[in-house]
């Protein structure tokens, strides 16, 4: 068996229209557009599409995978109103996501917050989520760990170099686990915005 490459992947985006408007979402593809199985990969509350390049390009030997940029992450569009930032705005777009795919189903893979979303959308009656995969989300949230968030997330920062990125986001993600030198690269090389 082949791994998909970078060469397999592709960019786009899908319109998406919320309380202030359209807004555009933008996802990476992999792998057949044609293929039978679909699968849909959503990231965590500070992360992009980006992270699940390694598991996309592994999926896409059998399957098209779509891994979007929730608004206001990675290369998407922000919103006019930080009160948008809502579970309700995500499964909307999504939507918008899957009806661009022009699929009857998918399979979906979220990470915590992705997971919400997933969660959210697969309780929905005509659900087009077949399977739904969770990563680091459940029906309870500890205090400690909203609260480690809370100290970094939304308050943007700047940095001298992609260096300092990295270094910064090996210091934030560190309690999810051990990563790679070439992981913690390419988590600072789409882990930022110019």
């Amino acid at each position: 068996m082949r791994n998909a490459s970078s060469r397999d992947m592709t960019s786009g985006s899908v319109p998406c229209l919320g309380p202030g408007g359209f807004h555009r979402m933008a996802y990476v593809a992999w792998g057949d557009g044609e293929a039978a199985s679909n699968v849909v990969c959503v990231h965590g509350l500070t992360r992009n599409g980006r992270d699940f390049d390694d598991l996309a390009s592994r999926l896409a030997e059998n399957r098209r995978v779509v891994c979007p940029d929730v608004v206001g992450r990675g290369v998407s569009d922000w919103l006019p109103d930080p009160a948008q930032y809502q579970t309700p705005q995500y499964v909307s777009d999504m939507a918008a996501l899957i009806a661009r795919m022009d699929v009857g189903w998918v399979d979906w893979v979220g990470t915590s917050m992705g997971g919400l979303i997933g969660m959210a959308l697969a309780s929905q009656a005509g659900t087009p989520i077949r399977r739904l995969v969770l990563n680091d989300v459940g029906p309870f949230i500890p205090k400690s760990a909203l609260e480690r968030i809370a100290e970094y997330c939304g308050k943007a920062k700047p940095f001298a170099d992609i260096d300092a990125l990295e270094h910064y986001l090996r210091q934030v993600h560190a309690p999810f686990g051990p990563l790679a030198d070439p992981q913690w690269r390419h988590l600072a090389e789409h882990g930022g915005r110019a």
